[in-house]
């Protein structure tokens, strides 16, 4: 089974997520794990998906005939076969933590900043702005998974976020 990783973007409207699941459907596929969302009138999304190695081209073909409803474009992901799984002994544990703050430029920069610094992958980045219930102003929130490889000390990254947290002026909560 081949493995895609499906970019897809269109402008927001009724039917686009089944348009989508129909072609992986029709060509075999199937559906595997998705992170989709409406922002500003736009849709788009990531999703995996297997299909058998002798209808990818199919598959291929039938996301194209989605022109004019939404685009999206097929990145080839790593065989499902053989891959490691969260159970393997070398797998890496997850660090997951939130921020929440007053919004303002910079943050988002500033966490990735501190990941990068200590070489860590982001399996997860979800965001948004909120407004402030009794304090009026616009709240920034994330929720933030990251891998930490076995071996490596999550209590180094979590000291170095908590300290960030402090600089930005922003509450982080790590689970």
């Amino acid at each position: 089974m081949a493995q895609l990783v499906l970019t897809v973007v269109g402008d927001d409207r009724v039917g686009l997520v089944q348009a989508l699941a129909a072609a992986v459907s029709d060509a075999g596929g199937n559906w595997e794990q998705s992170e989709l969302a409406e922002l500003a009138g736009a849709f788009a999304g990531i999703v995996l998906v297997t299909v058998p190695d002798e209808r990818v081209d199919e598959l291929t073909t039938a996301l194209h005939g989605l022109d004019g409803l939404l685009r999206v474009t097929a990145h080839s992901g790593a065989a499902t076969a053989g891959a490691p799984t969260s159970t393997a002994p070398d797998a890496p544990t997850t660090l997951s933590f939130t921020v929440l703050g007053n919004d303002r430029p910079g943050i988002v920069r500033d966490v990735t900043a501190a990941i990068a610094e200590h070489a860590l992958s982001i399996d997860g980045f979800r965001s948004r702005t909120l407004d402030a219930p009794m304090a009026g102003g616009t709240l920034f929130e994330a929720s933030v998974s990251v891998s930490v490889p076995r071996g490596e000390d999550a209590e180094a990254i979590t000291t170095a976020l908590e300290a960030l947290a402090g600089e930005i002026q922003v509450d982080l909560t790590v689970s």
